[in-house]
């Protein structure tokens, strides 16, 4: 099993980045995928989640209206768009299959 982020990078505030996280070794389609974001100095925190379909797509609060989750079933892969982005975004953004499988993750920093 493999879960390997992509995207990451340094931007200024209001900036866009794309995230991409590319699975192998399991049954993609039969899992719900899930972003997760570690801060320093906090908690792993759940960022979005889109069902094995792709039909049902949940956000936080913090990131609603800003990030937008997506699947591709074909290729095993999802993504995370993520738009204005603020300094408070910082954090090392990881893809998990359902909370059972997890990926390194990827460093996202917002700074002037």
């Amino acid at each position: 099993v493999q879960l390997v982020e992509s995207g990451g990078d340094s931007v200024q505030p209001g900036g866009s980045l794309r995230l991409s996280c590319a699975a192998s070794g399991f049954t993609f389609s039969n899992y719900e995928m899930r972003w997760y974001r570690q801060a320093p100095g906090r908690e792993r925190e759940l960022v979005a989640r889109i069902s094995s379909g792709g039909g049902s797509i949940n956000f936080e609060e913090f990131v609603k209206g800003r990030f937008c989750i997506s699947r591709d079933n074909a290729k095993d892969t999802v993504d995370l768009q993520m738009n204005s982005l603020k300094p408070e975004d910082t954090a090392v953004y990881f893809c998990s299959a359902g909370g059972y499988y997890w990926g390194l993750g990827t460093q996202v920093t917002v700074s002037s």
